[in-house]
Protein backbone atom coordinates (compact mmCIF):
# COMPACT_ATOMS: atom_id res chain seq x y z
CA UNK A 1 0.00 0.00 0.00
CA UNK A 2 3.03 2.39 0.15
CA UNK A 3 4.26 1.94 -2.63
CA UNK A 4 0.51 3.29 -4.12
CA UNK A 5 -0.63 6.52 -4.94
CA UNK A 6 -3.96 8.06 -3.76
CA UNK A 7 -6.13 6.79 -6.73
CA UNK A 8 -4.74 3.57 -6.00
CA UNK A 9 -5.33 3.36 -2.40
CA UNK A 10 -8.83 4.89 -3.12
CA UNK A 11 -9.22 1.96 -5.75
CA UNK A 12 -8.29 -0.83 -3.34
CA UNK A 13 -10.84 0.68 -0.69
CA UNK A 14 -13.30 0.70 -3.14
CA UNK A 15 -13.05 -2.71 -4.31
CA UNK A 16 -12.30 -4.34 -0.68
CA UNK A 17 -15.79 -2.40 0.33
CA UNK A 18 -17.84 -3.87 -2.24
CA UNK A 19 -16.14 -7.66 -1.52
CA UNK A 20 -15.83 -7.20 2.25
CA UNK A 21 -19.90 -8.21 2.70
CA UNK A 22 -19.64 -11.50 1.09
CA UNK A 23 -15.84 -12.98 1.76
CA UNK A 24 -12.50 -10.79 3.11
CA UNK A 25 -9.95 -11.15 0.62
CA UNK A 26 -6.10 -10.36 0.77
CA UNK A 27 -5.05 -6.66 0.25
CA UNK A 28 -2.35 -8.28 -2.02
CA UNK A 29 -4.84 -9.85 -3.84
CA UNK A 30 -6.81 -7.31 -4.37
CA UNK A 31 -3.62 -5.00 -5.71
CA UNK A 32 -2.66 -7.59 -8.56
CA UNK A 33 -5.89 -7.94 -9.38
CA UNK A 34 -6.64 -3.99 -10.06
CA UNK A 35 -3.43 -4.24 -12.09
CA UNK A 36 -4.18 -7.00 -14.30
CA UNK A 37 -7.66 -4.97 -15.19
CA UNK A 38 -5.75 -1.61 -15.19
CA UNK A 39 -6.96 -0.41 -11.70
CA UNK A 40 -10.78 -0.94 -13.27
CA UNK A 41 -12.88 -1.54 -10.11
CA UNK A 42 -15.61 -2.90 -12.05
CA UNK A 43 -13.80 -4.92 -14.08
CA UNK A 44 -12.12 -6.31 -11.26
CA UNK A 45 -15.12 -7.06 -8.70
CA UNK A 46 -16.69 -8.86 -12.20
CA UNK A 47 -13.31 -10.84 -11.87
CA UNK A 48 -13.10 -11.78 -8.35
CA UNK A 49 -17.37 -12.55 -8.13
CA UNK A 50 -16.54 -15.27 -10.85
CA UNK A 51 -14.48 -17.32 -9.12
CA UNK A 52 -15.32 -16.48 -5.38
CA UNK A 53 -12.89 -17.70 -2.79
CA UNK A 54 -13.36 -21.45 -1.05
CA UNK A 55 -13.79 -21.51 2.90
CA UNK A 56 -10.90 -22.93 4.37
CA UNK A 57 -11.01 -25.88 6.73
CA UNK A 58 -9.46 -26.65 10.22
CA UNK A 59 -7.69 -29.98 8.22
CA UNK A 60 -3.99 -29.85 8.17
CA UNK A 61 -2.42 -28.90 4.35
CA UNK A 62 -0.75 -32.51 4.35
CA UNK A 63 -4.97 -34.03 4.38
CA UNK A 64 -6.62 -31.27 2.35
CA UNK A 65 -3.80 -29.84 -0.15
CA UNK A 66 -6.33 -27.64 -1.97
CA UNK A 67 -9.63 -25.67 -0.45
CA UNK A 68 -12.84 -27.49 -1.38
CA UNK A 69 -16.22 -28.51 0.73
CA UNK A 70 -15.47 -31.61 2.72
CA UNK A 71 -17.05 -34.81 0.97
CA UNK A 72 -19.24 -36.88 1.90
CA UNK A 73 -17.96 -40.41 2.75
CA UNK A 74 -18.74 -42.85 -0.13
CA UNK A 75 -20.27 -46.02 1.29
CA UNK A 76 -18.54 -49.20 -0.41
CA UNK A 77 -20.48 -51.92 -2.26
CA UNK A 78 -21.16 -54.37 -0.18
CA UNK A 79 -21.37 -52.96 3.38
CA UNK A 80 -22.34 -55.08 6.51
CA UNK A 81 -26.00 -54.70 7.03
CA UNK A 82 -27.08 -56.14 4.15
CA UNK A 83 -27.68 -53.33 2.06
CA UNK A 84 -24.77 -54.51 -0.26
CA UNK A 85 -26.80 -57.89 -1.31
CA UNK A 86 -29.80 -55.89 -2.09
CA UNK A 87 -28.09 -53.27 -4.27
CA UNK A 88 -26.38 -55.86 -6.13
CA UNK A 89 -29.88 -57.78 -6.92
CA UNK A 90 -31.42 -54.59 -7.69
CA UNK A 91 -28.92 -53.66 -9.91
CA UNK A 92 -28.37 -56.93 -11.74
CA UNK A 93 -32.32 -56.48 -12.25
CA UNK A 94 -31.86 -53.22 -13.82
CA UNK A 95 -29.28 -54.19 -15.80
CA UNK A 96 -31.17 -56.87 -17.56
CA UNK A 97 -34.22 -54.96 -18.67
CA UNK A 98 -32.19 -52.04 -20.01
CA UNK A 99 -29.76 -53.77 -21.85
CA UNK A 100 -31.60 -53.37 -25.66
CA UNK A 101 -32.49 -49.94 -24.58
CA UNK A 102 -28.98 -49.38 -23.72
CA UNK A 103 -27.69 -50.98 -27.48
CA UNK A 104 -30.01 -49.04 -29.29
CA UNK A 105 -28.76 -45.92 -27.32
CA UNK A 106 -25.32 -46.43 -28.16
CA UNK A 107 -25.61 -47.80 -31.71
CA UNK A 108 -27.55 -44.04 -32.04
CA UNK A 109 -24.90 -42.11 -29.89
CA UNK A 110 -21.96 -43.48 -31.90
CA UNK A 111 -23.66 -42.46 -35.56
CA UNK A 112 -24.45 -38.96 -33.86
CA UNK A 113 -20.88 -38.60 -32.72
CA UNK A 114 -19.80 -39.18 -36.08
CA UNK A 115 -22.09 -36.58 -37.44
CA UNK A 116 -21.04 -34.43 -34.33
CA UNK A 117 -24.59 -33.84 -33.08
CA UNK A 118 -25.09 -33.41 -29.38
CA UNK A 119 -27.02 -36.38 -28.07
CA UNK A 120 -28.76 -36.65 -24.80
CA UNK A 121 -27.89 -40.11 -23.21
CA UNK A 122 -30.06 -41.73 -21.22
CA UNK A 123 -28.16 -43.95 -18.63
CA UNK A 124 -30.78 -46.41 -17.42
CA UNK A 125 -30.26 -49.11 -14.99
CA UNK A 126 -26.41 -46.18 -13.79
CA UNK A 127 -28.14 -44.45 -11.05
CA UNK A 128 -26.54 -46.60 -9.02
CA UNK A 129 -22.87 -46.78 -7.28
CA UNK A 130 -20.65 -47.73 -9.64
CA UNK A 131 -17.20 -49.15 -8.38
CA UNK A 132 -14.22 -47.43 -9.88
CA UNK A 133 -11.97 -50.24 -11.99
CA UNK A 134 -8.70 -51.37 -10.04
CA UNK A 135 -5.53 -51.35 -11.85
CA UNK A 136 -1.84 -51.99 -10.22
CA UNK A 137 -0.63 -49.87 -12.19
CA UNK A 138 -1.74 -46.00 -11.84
CA UNK A 139 0.54 -44.98 -14.61
CA UNK A 140 -0.24 -47.27 -16.83
CA UNK A 141 -4.02 -46.57 -16.56
CA UNK A 142 -3.54 -42.96 -17.44
CA UNK A 143 -0.73 -43.41 -20.50
CA UNK A 144 -3.79 -45.95 -21.61
CA UNK A 145 -6.21 -43.32 -21.59
CA UNK A 146 -3.69 -40.70 -23.28
CA UNK A 147 -3.26 -43.35 -26.29
CA UNK A 148 -6.73 -43.86 -26.78
CA UNK A 149 -6.97 -40.24 -26.85
CA UNK A 150 -4.69 -40.16 -29.18
CA UNK A 151 -6.51 -42.65 -31.56
CA UNK A 152 -9.91 -41.33 -31.16
CA UNK A 153 -8.94 -37.81 -31.97
CA UNK A 154 -6.21 -38.21 -34.43
CA UNK A 155 -4.06 -36.03 -32.62
CA UNK A 156 -0.71 -35.58 -31.63
CA UNK A 157 1.22 -35.30 -27.98
CA UNK A 158 2.85 -31.66 -28.54
CA UNK A 159 5.74 -32.96 -26.35
CA UNK A 160 5.72 -36.86 -26.62
CA UNK A 161 8.83 -37.52 -29.30
CA UNK A 162 10.19 -34.11 -29.83
CA UNK A 163 13.06 -35.89 -30.88
CA UNK A 164 11.87 -37.74 -33.28
CA UNK A 165 12.04 -36.26 -36.96
CA UNK A 166 8.49 -34.99 -37.56
CA UNK A 167 5.98 -35.98 -40.06
CA UNK A 168 3.25 -39.08 -41.01
CA UNK A 169 3.56 -42.11 -41.64
CA UNK A 170 1.08 -45.15 -42.28
CA UNK A 171 1.35 -46.77 -38.85
CA UNK A 172 -1.08 -46.50 -35.98
CA UNK A 173 -1.61 -43.43 -34.16
CA UNK A 174 0.36 -44.44 -31.04
CA UNK A 175 3.33 -44.62 -32.60
CA UNK A 176 3.02 -41.32 -34.62
CA UNK A 177 3.92 -37.75 -32.87
CA UNK A 178 4.48 -34.67 -34.32
CA UNK A 179 6.19 -31.30 -32.73
CA UNK A 180 4.11 -27.91 -32.42
CA UNK A 181 2.96 -26.38 -34.62
CA UNK A 182 2.95 -28.51 -37.38
CA UNK A 183 3.88 -27.82 -40.45
CA UNK A 184 -0.06 -28.69 -41.96
CA UNK A 185 -2.42 -26.91 -39.63
CA UNK A 186 -5.28 -27.54 -41.69
CA UNK A 187 -4.64 -31.47 -41.52
CA UNK A 188 -2.44 -32.18 -38.35
CA UNK A 189 -3.93 -31.73 -34.67
CA UNK A 190 -2.05 -31.83 -31.58
CA UNK A 191 -3.53 -32.40 -28.33
CA UNK A 192 -1.83 -30.74 -24.45
CA UNK A 193 1.51 -32.32 -23.30
CA UNK A 194 -0.70 -34.83 -20.76
CA UNK A 195 1.65 -35.91 -17.40
CA UNK A 196 1.10 -39.33 -16.84
CA UNK A 197 1.08 -39.73 -13.14
CA UNK A 198 -0.93 -39.45 -10.44
CA UNK A 199 -3.22 -36.99 -8.81
CA UNK A 200 -1.43 -36.16 -5.94
CA UNK A 201 2.09 -35.72 -8.11
CA UNK A 202 0.09 -32.82 -10.21
CA UNK A 203 -0.67 -31.12 -6.88
CA UNK A 204 2.84 -31.66 -5.98
CA UNK A 205 4.20 -30.07 -9.17
CA UNK A 206 1.60 -26.95 -9.15
CA UNK A 207 3.13 -26.64 -4.79
CA UNK A 208 7.01 -27.22 -6.09
CA UNK A 209 7.08 -25.79 -9.79
CA UNK A 210 4.17 -22.61 -8.92
CA UNK A 211 2.50 -23.91 -12.23
CA UNK A 212 -1.42 -23.90 -13.08
CA UNK A 213 -2.60 -27.36 -13.73
CA UNK A 214 -5.16 -27.85 -15.71
CA UNK A 215 -7.63 -31.67 -14.79
CA UNK A 216 -9.62 -33.31 -17.03
CA UNK A 217 -12.10 -36.09 -16.13
CA UNK A 218 -14.34 -37.85 -18.80
CA UNK A 219 -16.93 -40.88 -18.36
CA UNK A 220 -17.78 -43.57 -20.21
CA UNK A 221 -21.35 -42.55 -21.81
CA UNK A 222 -19.69 -38.56 -21.48
CA UNK A 223 -16.12 -38.78 -23.35
CA UNK A 224 -16.22 -35.93 -26.21
CA UNK A 225 -12.37 -34.25 -25.87
CA UNK A 226 -12.68 -32.86 -29.51
CA UNK A 227 -11.82 -29.37 -26.93
CA UNK A 228 -8.68 -30.89 -26.33
CA UNK A 229 -7.55 -30.37 -30.19
CA UNK A 230 -8.27 -26.86 -30.41
CA UNK A 231 -4.86 -24.64 -31.43
CA UNK A 232 -6.06 -21.69 -29.52
CA UNK A 233 -6.74 -23.71 -26.25
CA UNK A 234 -3.08 -26.01 -26.57
CA UNK A 235 -1.17 -23.14 -27.47
CA UNK A 236 -2.36 -20.97 -23.88
CA UNK A 237 -1.90 -23.85 -22.36
CA UNK A 238 1.64 -25.08 -23.61
CA UNK A 239 2.74 -21.00 -23.77
CA UNK A 240 1.87 -20.81 -20.09
CA UNK A 241 3.38 -24.05 -19.17
CA UNK A 242 0.19 -25.49 -17.55
CA UNK A 243 0.84 -29.16 -16.34
CA UNK A 244 -2.62 -31.39 -17.77
CA UNK A 245 -3.43 -34.07 -16.15
CA UNK A 246 -7.25 -36.53 -17.26
CA UNK A 247 -8.25 -39.56 -17.35
CA UNK A 248 -11.04 -42.14 -17.49
CA UNK A 249 -13.45 -42.07 -13.92
CA UNK A 250 -13.81 -46.03 -14.50
CA UNK A 251 -10.31 -45.84 -13.28
CA UNK A 252 -9.28 -45.87 -9.52
CA UNK A 253 -6.87 -42.73 -9.72
CA UNK A 254 -9.26 -40.48 -12.22
CA UNK A 255 -12.46 -41.56 -9.61
CA UNK A 256 -10.58 -40.21 -6.53
CA UNK A 257 -10.01 -37.19 -8.42
CA UNK A 258 -12.96 -36.21 -9.56
CA UNK A 259 -14.29 -36.81 -5.85
CA UNK A 260 -11.92 -34.23 -4.76
CA UNK A 261 -13.34 -31.72 -7.65
CA UNK A 262 -16.79 -32.47 -6.61
CA UNK A 263 -17.36 -33.63 -10.59
CA UNK A 264 -20.64 -34.43 -10.89
CA UNK A 265 -21.28 -34.21 -14.83
CA UNK A 266 -18.55 -34.86 -17.17
CA UNK A 267 -16.70 -33.92 -19.75
CA UNK A 268 -15.12 -31.88 -16.59
CA UNK A 269 -12.20 -29.46 -16.55
CA UNK A 270 -10.89 -27.66 -13.53
CA UNK A 271 -7.81 -25.48 -13.42
CA UNK A 272 -6.02 -25.87 -9.94
CA UNK A 273 -2.95 -23.36 -8.98
CA UNK A 274 -0.83 -21.72 -6.12
CA UNK A 275 -3.51 -19.15 -4.12
CA UNK A 276 -2.88 -17.22 -0.96
CA UNK A 277 -4.52 -18.13 2.23
CA UNK A 278 -7.88 -16.24 3.05
CA UNK A 279 -8.16 -15.91 6.71
CA UNK A 280 -11.15 -13.49 7.61
CA UNK A 281 -9.60 -13.61 11.05
CA UNK A 282 -6.63 -11.70 10.59
CA UNK A 283 -5.69 -8.97 8.17
CA UNK A 284 -2.22 -9.91 7.38
CA UNK A 285 -1.26 -13.16 5.30
CA UNK A 286 2.69 -12.61 4.17
CA UNK A 287 3.74 -14.93 6.64
CA UNK A 288 1.63 -17.67 5.51
CA UNK A 289 2.82 -20.11 2.64
CA UNK A 290 0.33 -20.58 -0.36
CA UNK A 291 -2.14 -23.26 -1.15
CA UNK A 292 -3.01 -25.38 -3.89
CA UNK A 293 -6.97 -23.84 -4.81
CA UNK A 294 -9.51 -24.83 -7.65
CA UNK A 295 -9.88 -21.69 -9.81
CA UNK A 296 -12.48 -22.62 -11.58
CA UNK A 297 -14.74 -25.53 -12.65
CA UNK A 298 -16.20 -26.89 -16.06
CA UNK A 299 -18.69 -29.27 -16.79
CA UNK A 300 -21.07 -30.14 -19.30
CA UNK A 301 -21.22 -30.32 -23.39
CA UNK A 302 -18.70 -29.09 -25.71
CA UNK A 303 -20.87 -28.02 -27.98
CA UNK A 304 -22.33 -25.31 -29.07
CA UNK A 305 -19.37 -22.73 -28.62
CA UNK A 306 -21.34 -21.16 -25.75
CA UNK A 307 -21.10 -24.82 -24.22
CA UNK A 308 -19.36 -24.82 -20.68
CA UNK A 309 -16.87 -27.20 -21.62
CA UNK A 310 -16.06 -26.04 -25.56
CA UNK A 311 -12.52 -24.60 -26.80
CA UNK A 312 -14.43 -20.68 -27.33
CA UNK A 313 -15.36 -20.77 -23.66
CA UNK A 314 -12.37 -22.06 -22.00
CA UNK A 315 -10.33 -19.89 -24.17
CA UNK A 316 -12.11 -17.05 -23.11
CA UNK A 317 -12.10 -17.75 -19.80
CA UNK A 318 -8.06 -18.23 -19.31
CA UNK A 319 -7.74 -15.04 -21.47
CA UNK A 320 -9.81 -12.88 -19.43
CA UNK A 321 -10.46 -13.84 -15.97
CA UNK A 322 -8.18 -16.87 -15.21
CA UNK A 323 -4.47 -15.64 -15.85
CA UNK A 324 -4.91 -12.35 -15.66
CA UNK A 325 -5.81 -13.06 -11.77
CA UNK A 326 -3.59 -15.74 -11.28
CA UNK A 327 -0.35 -14.71 -13.08
CA UNK A 328 0.83 -11.89 -10.88
CA UNK A 329 0.85 -13.99 -7.98
CA UNK A 330 2.36 -17.31 -9.63
CA UNK A 331 5.03 -14.98 -10.90
CA UNK A 332 6.29 -13.32 -7.53
CA UNK A 333 5.82 -16.66 -5.14
CA UNK A 334 8.28 -18.30 -8.50
CA UNK A 335 10.77 -15.85 -8.01
CA UNK A 336 10.33 -16.74 -3.92
CA UNK A 337 10.92 -19.78 -5.17
CA UNK A 338 13.73 -19.62 -7.05
CA UNK A 339 15.23 -17.53 -3.74
CA UNK A 340 15.05 -19.91 -1.99
CA UNK A 341 15.91 -22.55 -3.81
CA UNK A 342 19.38 -20.55 -3.98
CA UNK A 343 19.75 -20.10 -0.19
CA UNK A 344 18.96 -23.91 0.06
CA UNK A 345 21.96 -24.68 -2.87
CA UNK A 346 23.90 -22.08 -0.85
CA UNK A 347 23.59 -23.60 2.46
CA UNK A 348 24.21 -27.31 0.65
CA UNK A 349 27.34 -25.51 -0.59
CA UNK A 350 28.57 -24.03 2.75
CA UNK A 351 27.67 -27.13 4.40
CA UNK A 352 29.62 -29.76 2.04
CA UNK A 353 32.72 -26.97 2.37
CA UNK A 354 32.87 -27.05 5.81
CA UNK A 355 32.80 -30.89 6.22
CA UNK A 356 35.64 -30.67 3.38
CA UNK A 357 37.36 -28.09 5.58
CA UNK A 358 37.64 -30.13 8.21
CA UNK A 359 38.50 -33.28 5.76
CA UNK A 360 41.49 -30.96 4.67
CA UNK A 361 42.28 -29.51 8.04
CA UNK A 362 43.30 -32.95 9.54
CA UNK A 363 45.18 -33.92 6.64
CA UNK A 364 47.19 -30.22 6.66
CA UNK A 365 47.85 -30.88 10.50
CA UNK A 366 50.03 -34.05 9.35
CA UNK A 367 51.83 -32.80 7.23
CA UNK A 368 52.50 -29.41 7.81
CA UNK A 369 55.92 -29.56 9.35
CA UNK A 370 57.31 -30.78 6.17
CA UNK A 371 55.32 -28.89 3.85
CA UNK A 372 56.73 -25.55 6.11
CA UNK A 373 60.52 -26.41 5.40
CA UNK A 374 59.37 -27.24 1.71
CA UNK A 375 57.79 -24.08 1.19
CA UNK A 376 60.87 -22.48 3.07
CA UNK A 377 63.00 -23.86 0.82
CA UNK A 378 60.75 -22.57 -2.14
CA UNK A 379 60.96 -19.37 -1.00
CA UNK A 380 64.33 -19.10 -0.39
CA UNK A 381 65.50 -20.55 -4.07
CA UNK A 382 62.43 -18.22 -5.49
CA UNK A 383 64.33 -15.43 -3.66
CA UNK A 384 67.68 -15.91 -5.03
CA UNK A 385 66.47 -16.15 -8.82
CA UNK A 386 64.20 -13.39 -8.61
CA UNK A 387 67.69 -11.01 -7.02
CA UNK A 388 69.69 -12.74 -9.94
CA UNK A 389 66.96 -11.67 -12.37
CA UNK A 390 66.46 -8.18 -11.18
CA UNK A 391 70.02 -7.67 -11.11
CA UNK A 392 70.23 -9.09 -14.79
CA UNK A 393 67.28 -6.88 -15.77
CA UNK A 394 69.06 -3.76 -13.84
CA UNK A 395 72.20 -4.16 -15.81
CA UNK A 396 70.22 -5.01 -19.08
CA UNK A 397 68.67 -1.80 -19.09
CA UNK A 398 71.57 0.08 -17.99
CA UNK A 399 73.47 -0.98 -20.71
CA UNK A 400 70.22 -0.19 -23.19
CA UNK A 401 69.90 3.31 -21.81
CA UNK A 402 73.83 3.89 -22.22
CA UNK A 403 73.26 2.57 -25.22
CA UNK A 404 70.46 4.39 -26.74
CA UNK A 405 72.23 7.77 -24.93
CA UNK A 406 75.45 7.42 -26.94
CA UNK A 407 73.37 6.62 -30.21
CA UNK A 408 71.44 10.12 -29.26
CA UNK A 409 74.72 11.46 -29.16
CA UNK A 410 75.56 10.38 -32.53
CA UNK A 411 72.33 11.37 -34.03
CA UNK A 412 73.05 15.00 -32.72
CA UNK A 413 76.35 14.72 -33.66
CA UNK A 414 75.53 14.00 -37.06
CA UNK A 415 72.71 16.30 -37.66
CA UNK A 416 75.64 18.87 -37.17
CA UNK A 417 78.55 17.60 -38.79
CA UNK A 418 77.77 14.69 -41.61
CA UNK A 419 74.52 15.76 -42.94
CA UNK A 420 75.22 18.62 -45.91
CA UNK A 421 73.37 21.57 -46.07
CA UNK A 422 70.60 21.25 -49.36
CA UNK A 423 72.03 22.58 -52.28
CA UNK A 424 70.63 24.88 -54.28
CA UNK A 425 71.57 24.72 -57.53
CA UNK A 426 71.73 22.70 -60.32
CA UNK A 427 73.17 19.08 -60.54
CA UNK A 428 71.27 17.88 -57.34
CA UNK A 429 69.81 14.58 -56.20
CA UNK A 430 66.37 14.97 -54.78
CA UNK A 431 65.41 12.03 -52.48
CA UNK A 432 61.72 11.04 -50.47
CA UNK A 433 62.57 8.72 -47.63
CA UNK A 434 59.52 7.28 -46.04
CA UNK A 435 59.80 6.85 -42.35
CA UNK A 436 59.34 3.39 -40.44
CA UNK A 437 56.87 5.24 -38.62
CA UNK A 438 54.67 6.27 -41.47
CA UNK A 439 56.22 9.98 -41.72
CA UNK A 440 57.40 11.16 -45.04
CA UNK A 441 60.42 13.43 -45.28
CA UNK A 442 61.91 15.24 -48.71
CA UNK A 443 65.56 16.30 -49.03
CA UNK A 444 67.88 17.15 -51.83
CA UNK A 445 71.17 15.96 -51.61
CA UNK A 446 74.88 17.28 -53.13
CA UNK A 447 76.04 14.91 -56.50
CA UNK A 448 78.64 13.91 -54.38
CA UNK A 449 77.23 13.20 -50.99
CA UNK A 450 77.87 9.59 -49.71
CA UNK A 451 75.28 6.94 -48.90
CA UNK A 452 76.54 8.13 -45.04
CA UNK A 453 75.01 11.34 -45.19
CA UNK A 454 72.44 9.37 -46.65
CA UNK A 455 71.64 6.84 -43.42
CA UNK A 456 72.80 9.91 -41.11
CA UNK A 457 69.92 11.76 -42.63
CA UNK A 458 67.48 9.33 -42.21
CA UNK A 459 68.63 8.66 -38.84
CA UNK A 460 68.38 11.99 -37.27
CA UNK A 461 64.22 12.02 -38.04
CA UNK A 462 64.31 9.95 -35.14
CA UNK A 463 65.64 12.72 -32.97
CA UNK A 464 63.23 13.74 -30.44
CA UNK A 465 61.90 17.90 -30.80
CA UNK A 466 62.81 18.76 -27.70
CA UNK A 467 66.41 18.60 -28.48
CA UNK A 468 66.81 21.87 -30.60
CA UNK A 469 69.69 21.79 -33.19
CA UNK A 470 71.71 24.76 -31.40
CA UNK A 471 72.53 22.84 -28.83
CA UNK A 472 74.17 19.64 -30.52
CA UNK A 473 77.75 18.80 -29.58
CA UNK A 474 80.59 19.92 -32.00
CA UNK A 475 82.56 16.54 -31.65
CA UNK A 476 81.60 13.10 -31.92
CA UNK A 477 80.97 10.62 -28.71
CA UNK A 478 83.93 8.75 -29.40
CA UNK A 479 87.08 8.66 -31.96
CA UNK A 480 89.07 12.07 -32.93
CA UNK A 481 87.61 15.50 -32.21
CA UNK A 482 87.90 17.02 -35.45
CA UNK A 483 86.48 15.43 -39.08
CA UNK A 484 82.80 14.44 -40.38
CA UNK A 485 81.93 11.74 -42.36
CA UNK A 486 85.30 9.95 -42.47
CA UNK A 487 84.86 10.00 -38.61
CA UNK A 488 81.69 8.43 -38.77
CA UNK A 489 82.82 5.68 -41.20
CA UNK A 490 85.68 4.83 -39.24
CA UNK A 491 83.53 4.52 -36.21
CA UNK A 492 80.97 2.56 -37.68
CA UNK A 493 83.91 -0.06 -39.61
CA UNK A 494 85.96 -0.48 -35.91
CA UNK A 495 82.53 -2.08 -34.83
CA UNK A 496 82.19 -6.09 -33.80
CA UNK A 497 78.62 -5.91 -35.26
CA UNK A 498 77.55 -5.48 -38.56
CA UNK A 499 76.76 -2.05 -40.01
CA UNK A 500 73.03 -2.54 -40.92
CA UNK A 501 72.36 -3.23 -36.55
CA UNK A 502 74.65 -0.47 -35.63
CA UNK A 503 72.10 2.19 -37.79
CA UNK A 504 69.39 0.06 -36.87
CA UNK A 505 67.54 0.33 -40.10
CA UNK A 506 68.26 -0.47 -44.01
CA UNK A 507 66.89 2.06 -46.49
CA UNK A 508 65.57 0.19 -49.78
CA UNK A 509 64.10 1.89 -53.21
CA UNK A 510 60.34 1.41 -53.47
CA UNK A 511 60.09 0.74 -56.59
CA UNK A 512 61.62 -1.45 -58.43
CA UNK A 513 62.43 -2.95 -55.25
CA UNK A 514 66.15 -2.88 -54.40
CA UNK A 515 68.61 -2.89 -50.79
CA UNK A 516 70.46 0.34 -50.72
CA UNK A 517 73.59 -1.11 -48.80
CA UNK A 518 75.30 0.80 -46.62
CA UNK A 519 78.83 1.04 -47.73
CA UNK A 520 82.06 3.59 -46.58
CA UNK A 521 83.37 5.97 -48.96
CA UNK A 522 80.17 5.42 -51.77
CA UNK A 523 78.69 8.24 -53.23
CA UNK A 524 74.94 8.32 -53.99
CA UNK A 525 75.62 7.95 -57.79
CA UNK A 526 77.71 4.88 -57.16
CA UNK A 527 74.58 3.74 -55.05
CA UNK A 528 72.31 3.84 -58.24
CA UNK A 529 70.21 6.73 -56.70
CA UNK A 530 68.46 9.15 -59.28
CA UNK A 531 66.76 12.58 -58.88
CA UNK A 532 63.50 11.67 -57.92
CA UNK A 533 63.54 8.31 -56.72
CA UNK A 534 61.73 7.66 -53.51
CA UNK A 535 63.11 4.84 -50.31
CA UNK A 536 61.45 3.05 -47.86
CA UNK A 537 62.86 3.25 -44.09
CA UNK A 538 62.32 0.08 -42.50
CA UNK A 539 63.70 -0.91 -38.94
CA UNK A 540 65.89 -4.14 -38.25
CA UNK A 541 66.37 -3.74 -34.54
CA UNK A 542 65.75 -2.42 -31.39
CA UNK A 543 69.25 -0.07 -31.21
CA UNK A 544 67.88 2.07 -34.05
CA UNK A 545 65.12 4.21 -34.63
CA UNK A 546 63.29 3.71 -31.61
CA UNK A 547 60.59 7.10 -32.61
CA UNK A 548 59.82 9.45 -35.12
CA UNK A 549 58.96 12.79 -34.32
CA UNK A 550 58.15 14.16 -37.45
CA UNK A 551 60.63 15.81 -38.75
CA UNK A 552 60.91 18.20 -41.73
CA UNK A 553 58.12 17.13 -43.51
CA UNK A 554 58.40 18.42 -47.28
CA UNK A 555 54.77 20.25 -48.69
CA UNK A 556 55.39 19.98 -52.17
CA UNK A 557 53.06 17.63 -53.85
CA UNK A 558 55.91 14.52 -54.48
CA UNK A 559 54.46 11.52 -53.34
CA UNK A 560 56.29 8.25 -52.66
CA UNK A 561 54.88 4.86 -53.35
CA UNK A 562 53.82 2.71 -50.28
CA UNK A 563 55.19 -0.50 -49.56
Amino acid sequence: MDNLDSEQRDAVQQLRGLLDAQQHYDTDVLISVLQSVNWDVRNATELLLDSPPQESHSESPLDTPFDYPPQPPIEPLGRAGGRGVLRSFTDTVLAILSLPLNVATGILRFILSILRVPFLTFNFGSNTYRPPRHSSDSRGAIRRWITALEEETGAFNIKSTAALATGFDNRPSTSRRHTYPPTNPESARVLPDFFDGTYDEVLDICQKEARIACVVLVSQEHDDVTTLTDPNLVRIMNDNNFVVWGGDVRDRIPWDASQKLQATTYPFVAFLALQPRRNPSTSSHSSLSPVVTILSRHAGPSVPDSAPTSAETLVNHLEQQLLPRVNPFLARHKTQLQERERDRLLREQQDRAYRDSQRRDRERIEARIRAEREEAERLRREEEARREQERLLQAERERQECITRLRCQWRRWMRRSVVPPEPRGPGSIRLAIRLHGGGRVVRTFPSTSTVTALYAFADIQTIPSTMPPQDDPEHPPEGPAEGGVEVLDKHIQSQTEDPESWWGFKLSLSYPRREIKWAANTTLVMAGLKNGEQLVMEATNSSGNGRNPGGHHSDDEYESDSD
